[in-house]
């Protein structure tokens, strides 16, 4: 039985990998949303290879949400001993959500807060860093991510907020749209809050340290 689930999985994780699926999880949730009147029409999903997308938004999302995502295994073990840290010293709690935990999440996993699905990101997650590239774990995510109601990936976001392609996205552009990745359906890249604008400035400062991901073929 774990054996047959075993192959099962790694056969879904080796043709996402050369396949690009028509339809992701979270795009099939929200036309459900919209056809039952719940949410807002799904904008039109455009998958673009990583080198479509500018650098400066490359930048900007290891920066705002996986700095160390070239050195992991996943799983960021530091970011999560500092959650931990600032959660038992009574701050607010921090996600330690890895580029990779997520992708795992929308590529594969249905939307429920359970043991048994943080179970099964941990699972996907293993995988995918053992079968896939970074570069292709970066590619996946930056094309599934949620922008706000019914915007998913980011050449879908630059179109919707900034009427570009995601490869003419400048720095201040790129830097807005990871900004608002935390809070997507409550804060808009092109109407930035103060707490936005704070997040802007602090991923601008970090931008330059990370490194670019995907200058060779992924």
């Amino acid at each position: 039985m774990f054996l047959l689930i075993g192959l099962l999985t790694l056969s879904q994780v080796f043709i996402f990998g050369y396949v690009k699926p028509p339809l992701t999880i979270p795009v099939a949730k929200a036309w459900v949303a919209y056809a039952l009147k719940r949410g807002a029409r799904p904008q039109p999903h455009h998958w673009v290879a990583l080198k479509e997308f500018s650098p400066h938004l490359r930048r900007a999302v290891l920066a705002s949400e996986d700095q160390r995502f070239l050195h992991h295994y996943g799983f960021d073990f530091i970011e999560l001993g500092q959650a931990l840290r600032s959660l038992h010293e009574g701050g607010a709690l921090r996600g330690a959500s890895t580029i990779s935990m997520q992708t795992a999440r929308t590529m594969f996993l249905w939307p429920a807060r359970s043991w048994l699905r943080k179970f099964s990101e941990a699972y996907y997650t293993l995988w995918l860093e053992l079968v896939w590239s970074k570069e292709k774990i970066l590619e996946f995510y930056l094309n599934s991510v949620d922008w706000g109601p019914g915007i998913h990936g980011g050449e879908a976001a630059a179109l919707k907020y900034f009427h570009c392609h995601a490869l003419d996205l400048a720095a201040g552009q790129a830097a807005l749209l990871a900004a608002v990745l935390p809070g997507p359906h409550l804060w808009r890249p092109d109407r930035p809050t103060a707490a936005v604008k704070r997040r802007v400035e602090r991923i601008r400062q970090e931008m330059e340290k990370v490194p670019l991901v995907g200058d060779s073929s992924s």
